[in-house]
């Protein structure tokens, strides 16, 4: 089918979708569906043309059907392809929330960033000096910090929210941080402590994963700076037993997949059982069992 004759055909469903019988909108909504992005710019123009409440409400939900398998596409895809890029996937779970961003417009804010770290860079710097360094452009120069005020706002696990508000939870904060970081060679990573997560600056020369990691990064708390032992008086704290995990840097899969549990969390505390609904499909895309 040709364009023209495919923008003729949406343009005449689209026409459609205000009819009363719920028998002719399904068809019309599914064969909207069956057309996806295709269909976008159309169901835009009649939303904006539009007076009827009706009307408007089923192109919404047709718009972010479209989207929402989008999302769920491209997360499958990253998570198939090996989920080799962190920053990649947690845009993708941006999109959920903001699907229209301009997500090259995050990637130049991070790289801002990165090229003023680079700038006060030396070969000579030890690994401390270079966190140090890291820290005092990210949270003195930059103003980022934990946003302890509303903890539980889905909005702190959306990347374009933290980057304008400078304001994230323990992942997000930590994404950006070691995205930087890695982008200067700097090598951070994260690792998955239950109830909180933390970086680790990792011995890239030590094969031992567990036992590579040199000390430990609070991106919460303004780049804190700890050892081994503040890990266990935590797990401690928490009558934990010590496991590996708690200790090695974690998969971006795991990482991406706790963003999405910060924000069943947050969406489940703010009553939105649509959202919490969706995000579980998205967790399912990531769950072991699909590997």
């Amino acid at each position: 089918m040709t364009e023209r004759s495919n923008v003729t055909e949406i343009d005449a469903l689209v026409k459609l979708l205000d009819d009363p019988d719920e028998e002719v909108f399904s068809h019309v909504q599914e064969k909207l569906l069956e057309y996806g992005n295709d269909a976008i710019s159309q169901l835009e123009t009649a939303w904006e043309k539009s007076l009827d409440t009706m009307m408007q409400e089923r192109i919404e939900n047709i718009v972010h059907a479209i989207q929402f398998t989008n999302v769920k596409q491209d997360l499958n895809l990253w998570y198939q392809s090996g989920a080799f890029d962190l920053l990649q996937g947690a845009l993708i779970i941006n999109r959920y929330q903001f699907p229209d961003l301009d997500e090259q417009a995050i990637i130049n804010q991070i790289e801002e960033i990165k090229r003023e770290i680079w700038v006060g860079l030396q070969y000579e710097m030890s690994s401390i000096e270079k966190i140090k360094l890291v820290n005092h452009v990210f949270y003195n120069q930059y103003g980022f910090s934990g946003n302890t005020k509303n903890h539980h706002d889905p909005q702190n696990s959306y990347l374009n929210q933290v980057l304008e508000s400078k304001k994230g939870n323990q992942i997000s904060l930590a994404i950006i941080y070691s995205t930087i970081a890695q982008k200067l060679d700097i090598p951070v990573y994260g690792v998955n402590l239950p109830q909180h997560f933390i970086l680790g600056y990792i011995d890239e020369s030590n094969p031992d994963r567990e036992h590579a990691v040199l000390f430990y990064i609070n991106a919460f708390n303004k780049g804190a700076i700890f050892g081994k032992h503040d890990v266990d008086q935590f797990l401690r704290q928490l009558n934990l037993e010590p496991q590996p995990g708690f200790y090695a840097p974690c998969s971006n899969a795991e990482i991406v997949r706790r963003i999405i549990r910060n924000l069943i969390s947050a969406y489940e505390n703010l009553g939105a059982a649509e959202k919490v609904e969706e995000l579980k499909q998205m967790q399912d895309i990531l769950s072991d069992t699909n590997n």
